[in-house]
């Protein structure tokens, strides 16, 4: 095959992944809906190939499930799963922050420090806080996400926080070096989203309900008040996970029914 064309089928595998990424998102694909190549490429109009890709992607993030010789599911999730997510995102945060403050601390006690506790120079690379240009840079950008995440919660509209909130946390994540750390936690808040939106849009009215502390953490972020950063989190997974449990009658998050 010639690379353009390989390029090309990427690029396409890539547009329609996010494409149904956004349909679940947007609740316009719900949890046990099922559909097959064919009329996911009828759609878009397109060739079965980049279909089939782009859905075997999202499987493998979690957010379709394939069913044999029926085609793919929407997954649905349990408020367990929530609870799980939840978890997990703390257990990351901790780790990031945790290791962002051994760094300060080796970086405090200079190299002739860091010789002496017989460790490595800080790397350039996977693991290193950015220089503090990029850093600047960074938190500039960070802010406006976490700026527009906060307009938008407060004024209950999910469909924009969505976008905003997943791109705040992605570059608050690349504030400390780790792109392993960044693309799971990445991951995770993808699924928090899948796994909440079902509930979320049965709500009714959000104005008022949504986590809008954003800024918040990008203030002690700037500061680098590892502490408050973290008190920060935990307040909004205690509240996220409250309304959550709230907006659930049973165990299962699903659809409304039509």
């Amino acid at each position: 095959m010639p690379a353009s064309s390989a390029v090309t089928r990427s690029t396409l595998r890539q547009q329609i992944a996010e494409a149904l990424r956004d349909e679940v998102l947007g609740g316009r694909l719900v949890p046990g809906q099922e559909f097959t190549v064919k009329e996911i490429a009828e759609q878009y109009g397109v060739s079965a190939t980049p279909v089939r890709e782009a859905l075997v992607d999202l499987s493998a993030q979690g957010l379709l499930d394939s069913v044999q010789h029926r085609g793919f599911r929407v997954h649905e999730f349990s408020l367990a799963d929530f609870r799980g997510m939840v978890e997990a995102r703390s257990l990351i945060t901790d780790a990031i922050f945790h290791g962002y403050v051994a760094r300060e601390k080796l970086a405090a006690a200079g190299q002739e420090g860091l010789e002496a506790l017989g460790a490595p120079p800080s790397p350039s690379g996977i693991g290193a806080e950015p220089d503090e240009k990029t850093r600047g840079a960074l938190l500039s950008s960070v802010r406006r996400r976490g700026e527009e995440a906060q307009r938008a919660a407060l004024a209950g509209d999910l469909n924009v926080l969505i976008g905003y909130d997943l791109r705040f946390w992605r570059e608050v994540s690349t504030l400390f070096g780790n792109p392993y750390l960044t693309d799971f936690l990445g991951r995770l808040r993808l699924l928090s989203w899948a796994c909440a939106v079902p509930l979320l849009r049965q709500a009714g009215e959000l104005r008022g309900r949504l986590w809008a502390g954003h800024p918040h953490l990008v203030d002690a972020l700037a500061r680098r008040d590892i502490q408050t950063a973290q008190v920060t989190i935990s307040q909004y997974n205690a509240q996220s996970l409250a309304l959550i449990e709230s907006l659930s009658g049973e165990d299962t998050v699903t659809a409304p029914e039509a």
